[in-house]
C-alpha cells in the first residue's frame, strides 16, 4: 500500500473500470512493468479485479474491489487532509528548515 503507484492507480480505478492502456496513458510516467507489476500485487490483495473479455485480440478491464473501494476512500480522506493542512505543512517546513541552515553555535564555557 505504501507505493506511489498503488495509490495512484487506486485513484485511476475509483471513477469507473479501465483497461489496461487506458490506465497507462492515464498515469503519466509509470512504465508497463510497474505498471503490470502494481496491478498484480492489488489483485493479489484482493483489491483489484482483472475480468478477460473473449474477444481477439483478449480484452483486459481492471476494476476496483469492494476492499479496493474502501482503500479509496480512505485514499481520498487523506488526499482532503493533505490539501486542508498544506499551509500548516508547509508552514512547518520552512521553521524546520530555517533551524537546520542555522550555524550550529558553541556552547559558552563556564
Amino acid at each position: 500500500m505504501s507505493s506511489k503507484w498503488v495509490c495512484l492507480v487506486v485513484g485511476a480505478l475509483a471513477g469507473e473500470p479501465m483497461r489496461f492502456g487506458a490506465l497507462r496513458r492515464r498515469l503519466d510516467g509509470i512504465t508497463q512493468k510497474m505498471l503490470t507489476r502494481t496491478l498484480r500485487d492489488l489483485e493479489r490483495a484482493g483489491l483489484v479485479e482483472r475480468r478477460v473479455f473473449p474477444t481477439t485480440p483478449p480484452q483486459v478491464e481492471y476494476s476496483l474491489t469492494s476492499l479496493g473501494r474502501d482503500l479509496g476512500m480512505l485514499m481520498e480522506s487523506c488526499r482532503v487532509w493533505a490539501e486542508e493542512h498544506m499551509a500548516e505543512i508547509t508552514e512547518a517546513r520552512e521553521r524546520y528548515d530555517a533551524r537546520a541552515a542555522a550555524p550550529v553555535r558553541a556552547l559558552d564555557a563556564p
